[in-house]
């Protein structure tokens, strides 16, 4: 087996969620978060229209991101069952990321049906993942509940909705193992 197959196999095999509370106060460099903006770039996607934007939140930006998200979940949560620990913990995921990813979806539906390009999106995304993984950088993706509010806030188009976050930051986690169920159960060989 060639050294890049093996390189190939190694990072998709490890690439794991690592959330927030696990990062250290480490920043990204951004050259190194371009690189994995730049992977995203080159997924698949159906009569190329590229549906994948992006919005990147460092430093200060982080904490714009933390109070929107702390208000957000204020202003949608009815007060008997508002939890301040739930509250912090909302504002706790982006401001103990290096780099958090606004993941947008851009829609072209006079060309192809919406699926086709949330499945182009997950693919950029994965792309950005495989790339993390492969610079030691935890990562995943979370698809808040207020992502109707998300359209002011990030400033979209009319065509645009915000899919989700991809949170990063470096951690000392290690190896960490997984449970996948045999392959061999999940195909069905016709010949």
């Amino acid at each position: 087996m060639s050294t890049i197959l093996e390189s190939i196999n190694q990072v998709i095999r490890n690439r794991r969620s690592i959330f927030p509370p696990s990062y250290i106060e480490k920043e990204i460099p951004k050259e190194l978060i371009q690189t994995i903006l730049e992977n995203a770039n080159f997924a698949p996607t159906h009569k190329l229209t590229e549906p994948w934007r992006f919005r990147v939140f460092t430093g200060a930006g982080l904490v714009q991101l933390a109070d929107f998200m702390g208000a957000a979940y204020k202003a949608n949560t009815m007060p008997e069952t508002f939890s301040e620990a739930k509250y912090e913990g909302t504002r706790s995921k982006s401001l103990k990321s290096a780099a958090v990813i606004a993941i947008i979806m851009e829609t072209h539906a006079e060309k192809i049906p919406e699926w086709e390009e949330v499945a182009a999106v997950a693919c950029a995304v994965q792309n950005m993942w495989l790339t993390a993984t492969a610079n030691n950088i935890g990562a995943y993706w979370s698809s808040p509940s207020v992502t109707d509010a998300l359209k002011a806030f990030l400033e979209l188009k009319e065509n645009q909705k915000c899919i989700g976050f991809f949170y990063m930051g470096y951690h000392n986690l290690g190896e960490i193992s997984v449970r996948r169920t045999p392959i061999e159960d999940k195909v069905t060989w016709i010949n």
